[in-house]
């Protein structure tokens, strides 16, 4: 290991110190609650769900820690390189991916499966920042500038949805719309896309699956096949409700312990919390996403630069995309789409992508004080 000058040590320790380490407390204590969850899911035992989750997010964690050393104005240079790889991994899976519950979604690398679509999220949400950082606010006004970051939007949403992946290229979509919102662009553009939208939702439904149309009309009418495709959001409400105030205690809930409960380790995880804490512990924790979601924010607010306000923004809608879908589907209250529930649901790439962004977000907090001009990139 090469030795550090004074100054780089210096700087080191300067960025621990400005590190926002209430931020970091509070991903440790969300993750923590993760783990916990999922080792009453697995019947009080570190298998199969708790130990490979621990490991995961101890290693991810290392690496969030590390990413947030990283100068804002590297992430500025790394943007669109990061998206084109993405994008091409994108390719990939239509190529070559391995094939999971009917959807074509992975790489299979042999020690670790990557799920592409995933950490698009990241790259997408970088891209498009340092494409609005170089522009200037009369130039995001003109139609014809808005074409080059709608391409990069709606070209891997498009290799998404052909996996097929709805949910995931719904976030896509939601978190691009938040960036272009934050950059500039005016309501009556958006307004203009979601009257298209509109338009066209009639013919795609003759282009969804036969499972998404079920998911959909399941969320209409979810006792019309009680113990087919309602089976899953009848169990959850009924879990929801039967924890009450307090709920039954830790790995005492009847829905999750004997079964009746599908998919407790990943999309529905937060029934388990809800059954066992009740309504107190899902507050709780809705709580600390509150939290995160205000520590996000704020540095996207105090931010100098206009790449790192739009990255800022850009990943703690995402965040919020991801709780917000996922607690509204266990609820019934929109059609499941199998979003996990951050930095808590089991699973490899999703917990990767969340701690990569969080690492992003805590680069921003350090070096929020940097300027960066719109023309070019200040050097390191």
């Amino acid at each position: 290991m090469s030795r550090l000058s004074a100054a780089e040590h210096m700087r080191l320790r300067d960025k621990l110190l400005l590190m926002n380490w209430g931020l970091v407390g509070l991903i440790a204590l969300i993750g923590g609650i993760g783990i916990l969850l999922l080792y009453s899911a697995g019947g009080k035992s570190w298998e199969p769900w708790a130990g490979p989750q621990a490991i995961r997010f101890a290693v991810g964690f290392i690496l969030m820690l590390g990413l947030a050393l990283i100068d804002i104005r590297v992430w500025l240079r790394a943007a669109l390189p990061l998206y084109a790889i993405m994008f091409i991994l994108l390719v990939v899976v239509e190529i070559m991916g391995q094939v999971g519950m009917g959807a074509q979604r992975w790489i299979n690398l042999g020690f670790f499966v990557l799920q592409p679509s995933e950490l698009m999220k990241i790259a997408l949400v970088l891209a498009l920042a340092k494409y609005f950082h170089a522009l200037e606010i009369d130039e995001i006004g003109r139609p014809a500038m808005l074409v080059p970051p709608m391409l990069m939007v709606f070209a891997p949403v498009g290799l998404v949805l052909l996996q097929p992946n709805l949910g995931t290229a719904t976030l896509l979509t939601a978190a691009s719309a938040a960036v272009f919102f934050v950059a500039g662009v005016r309501l009556w553009k958006f307004a203009l896309g979601i009257g298209l939208l509109a338009v066209v939702l009639p013919f795609a439904w003759h282009h969804l699956h036969d499972y998404q149309k079920a998911r959909l009309m399941t969320f209409v009418r979810p006792d019309s096949d009680p113990l087919g495709t309602g089976y899953n959001i009848i169990q959850s409400k009924i879990a929801l409700g039967s924890g009450g105030l307090f709920g039954k205690g830790f790995g005492m809930g009847s829905q999750s312990q004997l079964q009746f409960l599908p998919e407790k380790h990943t999309d529905f995880i937060f029934v388990v919390l809800a059954e066992e804490f009740g309504m107190i512990g899902a507050l709780f924790l809705l709580g600390l996403y509150f939290l995160l979601l205000a520590y996000g924010f704020m540095i996207a607010l105090t931010s100098r630069s206009q790449f790192a306000r739009l990255t800022a923004f850009g990943l703690t809608t995402t965040f919020f995309l991801y709780v917000f879908v996922n607690v509204a589907m266990v609820m019934g209250l929109i059609p499941v789409v199998g979003i996990p529930l951050p930095l808590v649901s089991y699973g490899g790439t999703a917990m990767m992508t969340l701690l990569i962004g969080c690492g992003v977000l805590l680069s921003i907090s350090i070096h929020r004080d940097i300027r960066i001009s719109r023309t070019g990139i200040t050097e390191l």
